[in-house]
């Protein structure tokens, strides 16, 4: 139910959706009596849509997320295993195109496949199954495959089909796992969705050390720093957005204990 809920409400929790809304219920209004307010909302989602898209706004909201977890640290030795996190790979492309394809969170990947040959001992759970409310292919297999392309030997890989949120990663993960006292386990994803996927594994009980990647702004010195591209704006303002939504709806549902995870 909190799934279906999650995806059916996620629309409405990017700001750029929302904008977009407000414009359209402005068309349909012109062909009523209420042409005035009609006007004013086409306008407001107007000006709007300019200011988070060009403003900014979206590096702010970013900088927090990504600035939480620092660079992993690997002086205190070697990892026993490695989990990444889905989101990556787009399966129905990659079923169409008989090839894996990428997004543009690919170096969830290819850090792992660096992490992975640097530490050969090491074992690799790819958590990702199918976010969709409507099904679809996982994740994981076109992952196992992208991992052996990139020189990983298949015995050490583990694939998570299961999982459809942050939530259940953690938990599938955790099973797989089976982590040990002592054990060091990498948790491998975007900077900027590092603190609700700590929150997740801490409340699953599963210790991982971050390694945060891919990410999206350059430091503090972009707070100020507008885009010179609208609709680059708008995506990572929707991306931060979506997180921020992502860590109050975890806390207020029961899910995690923390709003906003620190190392």
């Amino acid at each position: 139910m909190f799934f279906v809920l999650s995806k059916t409400l996620g629309f409405f929790a990017v700001p750029s959706n929302i904008l977009i809304s407000i414009g359209m219920v402005g068309l349909v209004l012109l062909c009523t009596r209420f042409q005035r307010l009609a006007s004013w909302l086409i306008v407001t989602s107007l000006v709007l849509l300019a200011f988070v898209g060009l403003s900014p706004v979206g590096r702010m909201v970013m900088l927090p997320l990504e600035q939480r977890f620092p660079l992993w640290d690997p002086s205190g030795g070697p990892p026993d295993g490695i989990v990444v996190l889905g989101g990556t790979i787009s399966p129905e492309v990659s079923l169409a195109r008989r090839a894996v394809a990428l997004n543009d969170t690919a170096e969830r990947i290819t850090v792992t496949a660096e992490l992975a040959l640097r530490y050969p001992n090491a074992k690799i759970i790819f958590s990702g199954g199918t976010g969709s409310l409507f099904g679809g292919q996982p994740e994981a297999p076109f992952a196992v495959r992208e991992f052996e392309a990139l020189g990983i030997a298949h015995d050490r890989i583990i694939a998570e089909e299961q999982s459809r949120n942050t939530i259940e990663n953690a938990v599938f993960s955790r099973l797989l796992a089976q982590p040990k006292p002592g054990e060091r386990w990498l948790l491998v994803t975007s900077a900027f969705h590092m603190p609700r996927a700590i929150a997740a594994f801490r409340a699953a009980d599963f210790p991982v050390e971050a390694c945060p990647v891919d990410w999206r702004t350059r430091g503090l010195r972009d707070a100020r720093r507008p885009f010179t591209s609208f609709t680059d704006g708008l995506i990572m303002t929707d991306l931060a957005v979506h997180e921020w939504v992502g860590l109050f709806a975890y806390r207020l549902d029961g899910k995690t204990s923390e709003l906003f995870p620190a190392p």
